[in-house]
């Protein structure tokens, strides 16, 4: 009887550290695409100049010259299809504050 608890067990275990491979590796992806593909796209440039010129260039945060587009939320599996609603203006210094 204790062989199957732990046969179950071990079973149980490997299928958590599959999952989380799996996980990091869709993630790592994901993260690639993101920023050596899409960040890059002319879609993004578009969308970025659209929500800088509607900030008036500034930060929305501090009131300083904006120079960078931060994302408030993120479409995880939609990456590029995120609404202008969701991205705001924001100086260099600020953005790095918000990404620690």
């Amino acid at each position: 009887m204790d062989y199957k608890i732990l046969l179950l067990l071990i079973v149980v275990a490997v299928g958590w550290l599959f999952n989380r491979l799996v996980f990091s590796i869709k993630r790592k992806r994901r993260r690639n695409y993101y920023r050596n593909v899409y960040l890059k796209s002319d879609a993004w440039k578009r969308k970025r100049y659209v929500v800088l010129k509607r900030d008036n260039w500034r930060c929305v945060y501090c009131g300083e010259r904006a120079t960078q587009v931060h994302h408030k939320r993120y479409a995880k599996k939609n990456i590029g299809k995120e609404p202008i609603k969701w991205l705001v203006s924001i100086c260099k210094t600020c953005h790095d504050k918000r990404h620690k």
